[in-house]
């Protein structure tokens, strides 16, 4: 694609050296090469532009100037960042392959296909299930009773989404997945565990992206639900009834108990541990390998574990680094009273 037509489809103007050149394929600010664009997202990472050997660099107006390097065209734009990634979805579409409904699929005879629906071998759809427009089901997906699926929606190789769950339009679920499997829910009597009957159902509202391996439980009675945008990475356990709110990010190798409640725009970095029936507030920020025991208020940034605000915590740690120092003068100024005092 020429730089022009690039910069076109990516609400970018360019500047300086050949605009008419080709460009083949993007590349990070550090190994970009010729023909490739790259992009300036942050003025740490200016260093490297210096030197760069690519053709063309997406660049906010406020970071062009002398020490861009002679021939590179620049692509100056609102927001590098977002420009950038459109040229990546230009530049290095997904491969086009052949819609259809492969002969080694089970379909039961209630299942219902829309329009251009692609499903994979070995796939296996139960009764009363539907699935929208355009939506892609890979190999080996195991699709249970009473599942709605939305249009557009991509569901990678292996997933299993068990009976009654509703997903939204746009939605993304990666190789792996469990979706409404049982909570882990059990009652002890009689010295041994009763399980606890989970009769109700997974509700995925659009534009969620699941990640690998990540499973969703059922509702013990009612629903666990993900709201609209949500995100969820790899590797993740979110319990029964759970309640994700708008915009989530929940990071991996976190473990949601059943029952809690998530805001919002909140963000679950990595290996976050929530225990049961916890509300965490709207744009909460839990950071990396906390443990939350108690309910995080709106647009708190909390750390720890027990979680705490951040800043208490880091204040704690800073003085937990300084205790072997302070344990050998505290033992020198008790060898000092005591000498004194013989």
């Amino acid at each position: 694609m020429l730089i022009t037509e690039l910069a076109q489809h990516c609400n970018a103007i360019p500047k300086g050296g050949d605009a008419t050149q080709a460009i083949n394929a993007a590349a990070d600010i550090m190994s970009a090469q010729a023909l490739q664009v790259t992009v300036l997202s942050d003025s740490k990472y200016k260093k490297y532009l210096k030197d760069s050997k690519a053709t063309a660099c997406f660049i906010h107006e406020s970071q062009a100037d002398d020490e861009i390097p002679e021939g590179l065209v620049l692509l100056v734009c609102s927001d590098p960042e977002i420009s950038f990634l459109n040229a990546v979805k230009l530049l290095h579409p997904e491969p086009a392959f052949k819609r259809s409904v492969s002969e080694h699929a089970v379909l039961a005879d209630t299942t219902t296909l829309a329009y251009d629906v692609h499903v994979g071998p070995f796939v296996s759809i139960g009764q009363y299930s539907s699935v929208g427009d355009s939506s892609t089901i890979e190999a080996g997906v195991r699709i249970g009773n009473h599942v709605t699926i939305g249009k557009n929606c991509r569901i990678h190789p292996n997933v299993v989404i068990y009976d009654h769950s509703v997903i939204g339009n746009n939605v993304i679920i990666h190789a792996g997945a469990i979706i409404g499997a049982d909570g882990f829910g059990y009652k002890f009597r009689d010295n041994q565990h009763i399980k606890v009957p989970h009769v109700g159902h997974v509700e995925i509202a659009d534009h969620v992206e699941i990640g690998a391996n990540t499973c969703i439980d059922r509702g013990a009675l009612g629903a666990t639900r993900i709201g609209m945008g949500s995100k969820i990475d790899n590797l993740v356990q979110l319990g029964h009834n759970n309640v994700v709110g708008r915009n989530v990010i929940i990071c991996g190798q976190s473990g949601i108990s059943g029952s809690c409640t998530i805001g919002d725009g909140a963000i679950l970095a990595g290996s976050a541990g929530v225990a049961d029936h916890v509300n965490i507030g709207s744009r909460a920020v839990v950071m990396a390998r906390s443990g939350i025991s108690a309910d995080v208020e709106p647009g708190a940034q909390v750390f720890g574990s027990p979680a705490k605000d951040r800043k208490v915590a880091w204040r704690e740690l800073a003085a937990l680094s300084k205790l072997p120092e302070l344990l050998q003068k505290f033992k020198s100024l008790e060898s000092r009273v005591k000498h004194l005092e013989e």
